[in-house]
């Protein structure tokens, strides 16, 4: 008897390991229905804040996929990677904000995205973009509808990072210019069908370049996507490549996911 239940039921860590799956798996749904919901409904009153059931719906949604991814790989992160995540948070906004508002076509608001999917992979990295994203949008409602795409920014940085795009210096920028092509097509539907356009000064400004050329609306917003996000991913992958390799290596090898995936040169299995 006990024989044959061994080979019908799981082990306890098996059954973890398949709830963890699932909740993030659920997170990620939430997540991505939230962010259709944006693009087929095209709210306009989304920058009313709070006020707005719109906002409060599309908060709802990503939080709750926050939430789920969070509580999907919480048993798998080591505390310095729960401290970490707060300084990354507000190393994106603060990054995010100042730029922004710049005459530079770029964002950099992703430095501390990419760096938590690097140290603690695809989940942890795609959970810390759309928590930035909420926290941002206290401060900014026009921020809230990207969460989906940075949260894209964050489990694609966690795959490069998990297939060792990292362990050679060089490749970190391709990673970044690739994840950047993805990233701007994704959010390309967002800015054009929800706000009309970009709230960068100089990004806005290339959409008004295009759209005096003739390009219809989202066109000309997937061009500047397609400009700007690419050469801006590679240099936020080249930024915290420089991170991650500054850091003392005990320091590094103290996350799994480091260790598991041999993420950065010299380190190994576990």
């Amino acid at each position: 008897m006990s024989s044959s239940s061994s080979l019908t039921l799981p082990a306890p860590g098996q059954a973890d390991r398949r709830v963890r799956r699932l909740l993030e798996i659920l997170g990620a749904l939430a997540i991505a229905g939230t962010y259709l919901y944006l693009v087929l409904a095209q709210p306009a009153d989304i920058t009313n804040g709070l006020s707005s059931g719109s906002t409060l719906l599309a908060l709802s949604g990503f939080l709750l996929g926050v939430v789920l991814l969070i509580l999907g790989i919480l048993p798998t992160l080591p505390t310095s990677t729960l401290v970490l995540i707060p300084v990354a948070l507000v190393l994106n906004i603060v990054l995010g904000q100042f730029v922004g508002s710049t005459l530079v076509p770029f964002y950099l608001d992703a430095i501390g995205t990419v760096l938590i999917a690097v140290l603690a992979g695809p989940a942890a990295g795609a959970a810390t973009g759309a928590l930035s994203s909420i926290v941002w949008s206290l401060f900014n409602p026009t921020v809230l509808p990207f969460a989906a795409g940075a949260a894209l920014i964050g489990f694609l940085a966690g795959l490069a990072a998990r297939y060792g795009l990292f362990r050679r210096f060089y490749l970190a920028p391709v990673a970044g210019f690739v994840t950047g092509i993805f990233a701007g097509v994704f959010s390309a539907p967002i800015a054009a069908f929800v706000y009309g356009g970009t709230s960068g000064v100089a990004t806005g400004a290339i959409v008004g370049a295009f759209r005096a050329m003739g390009d219809s609306l989202l066109t000309a917003i997937t061009k500047q996507a397609l400009l700007s996000d690419p050469m801006d991913k590679a240099i936020v992958f080249t930024v915290v490549a420089v991170l991650v390799y500054a850091l003392p290596r005990r320091s590094t090898l103290r996350f799994p996911f480091v260790r598991r995936f041999r993420v950065l040169a010299g380190a190994k299995s576990s």
